[in-house]
């Protein structure tokens, strides 16, 4: 199935555990909107465009849910929906714009069930449009790959990031599509292994060459002459900076010393057209997951933990960003995304 989907005989949202990967493959069943949002701060389900269409669906799951009977107090309760969405993951832009989307679409509705119609078509519509954009996307990326690659890339952009398909492992599927060779190299991605869990998980079900390596490793790889392209996806673009996993910057950099391209792949909703780096709130995540891995203890109880989920990468670092619109190259002038 897509990585989320929406249940429609039990007006619930259904979604990929990625929490328990590699060891179990699981289906959840959210029925509420407190279960929701749980697992979108749990990481359950996590991936800037997978973030858009569970903010969009959790807004239809809360008009349905809700027991209002006249337009304005199911209006208020959306919107306190939406507020609570948002709060789960303030950095990923993603994540607002699938609950303002369908915040302003119901707007046109003349009753609650109009609202209700309104809201589930519009989240269907997103988790359509979601898969088109990341295909359009990799075929643009495609052209930058050339027969026999080796791509580094960093934390899980592929399609259980998505809705499906993917944004910077979507441009090695197209690539890979068109009869290219590709090979990938995925770092591990502490603390939560995002690389190692989910990327390695998927391109291996797809039968993708992947090599796992650590974090630290990159840098080597890289003056050996073993990577070719680097390629990331991005939970926020702003006018300066590409927000991503924390660890994108250091590759960039790395990239940047050993010139080798550093590519984004990210759609156009991941755009903060009028955010710098200084205002944006960079989520920070709970320190147990440095002290703790697993079950495991790693560190001293009392050790103070700085855990950001994400770092900036300034744009200067940046060989070119891939979209649903084309391919976008230095100097950015986010104005031309819009044309």
């Amino acid at each position: 199935m897509r990585t989320i989907d929406w249940k429609d005989e039990s007006h619930s949202v259904m979604l990929v555990d990625q929490t328990l990967l590699p060891k179990e493959y699981k289906i959840i069943e959210c029925k509420t909107l407190s279960s929701l949002c749980e697992a979108i701060q749990k990481l359950r389900v996590r991936g800037a465009p997978a973030l858009g269409a569970a903010g969009a669906y959790g807004i239809a799951l809360a008009s349905f849910l809700s027991g209002a009977k006249d337009m304005e107090a199911l209006f208020r309760d959306l919107k306190v929906a939406g507020k609570a969405l948002k709060s789960t993951r303030p950095t990923a832009v993603n994540l607002s714009w699938g609950v303002d989307r369908v915040l302003k679409a119901v707007l046109e509705a003349y009753d609650p069930e109009g609202i209700r119609n309104i809201a589930l078509a519009e989240a269907k519509a997103i988790a359509d449009e979601d898969v088109e954009r990341n295909k359009k996307l990799g075929r643009y990326g495609a052209k930058l790959l050339e027969d026999g690659d080796c791509v580094l890339t960093h934390c899980n952009a592929g399609r259980l990031a998505c809705v499906d398909w993917g944004t910077a492992l979507g441009v090695v599927r197209s690539a890979i599509a068109e009869g290219k060779e590709i090979k990938v190299f995925a770092c591990e991605t502490r603390p939560l292994n995002q690389g190692s869990r989910i990327t390695a998980w998927e391109l291996m079900e797809d039968k993708i060459p992947v090599t796992l390596i650590t974090d630290s490793m990159a840098g080597s790889l890289m003056r050996k002459g073993h990577v070719d392209k680097v390629i990331v996806g991005a939970d926020r673009i702003t006018q300066d900076a590409v927000f991503n996993k924390i660890g994108t910057y250091t590759h960039s950099v790395l990239a940047k010393e050993h010139e080798i391209p550093f590519y984004v792949a990210a759609p156009v909703s991941t755009f903060d057209f009028e955010g710098w780096e200084g205002s944006v709130k960079i989520e920070m995540r709970n320190p147990e997951e440095l002290r703790f891995f697993g079950s495991e203890q790693l560190a001293p109880n009392a050790v103070p933990v700085y855990n950001p989920a994400f770092d900036a990468t300034p744009m200067e670092n940046i060989s070119g960003i891939i979209t649903e619109r084309g391919v976008f190259y230095p100097p950015f002038l986010l104005e031309e995304v819009l044309v």
